[in-house]
């Protein structure tokens, strides 16, 4: 992977590892299901979770915070894409989601 690509969501495969760096009330109030939750601050204190070997799909809410952490992931040594806008193309996708919350899944 080139440093700092950007894929559309549609081009994410099935298997992909997500990485969601929003905040807990974002991740709560829904997110992608199976991605991994590590808020954009605790990356680094967190770094030893990820596989290195992983290639990670970064999404935040538009593309903004995912795309800073691709860049300081990439210079970590990471494999790591950014998803170009966000969960909020995730969501105007159409594609699944959930929620920790009880309720419908929203994008905040």
């Amino acid at each position: 992977m080139s440093d700092f690509e950007t894929v559309p969501v549609g081009d994410i495969p099935a298997d992909a590892s997500i990485l969601d760096v929003r905040e807990d009330y974002e991740w709560v109030a829904g997110h992608v299901e199976g991605a991994r939750h590590i808020p954009m601050d605790q990356l680094p204190a967190r770094l030893d979770e990820l596989d290195p070997d992983d290639d990670l799909f970064i999404i935040c809410r538009t593309g903004g915070r995912s795309f800073r952490a691709v860049q300081w992931l990439v210079g970590q040594g990471y494999s790591a894409v950014n998803v170009a806008g966000g969960m909020d193309m995730w969501f105007e996708a159409g594609k699944p989601m959930v929620s920790d919350n009880g309720l419908k899944p929203v994008v905040l």
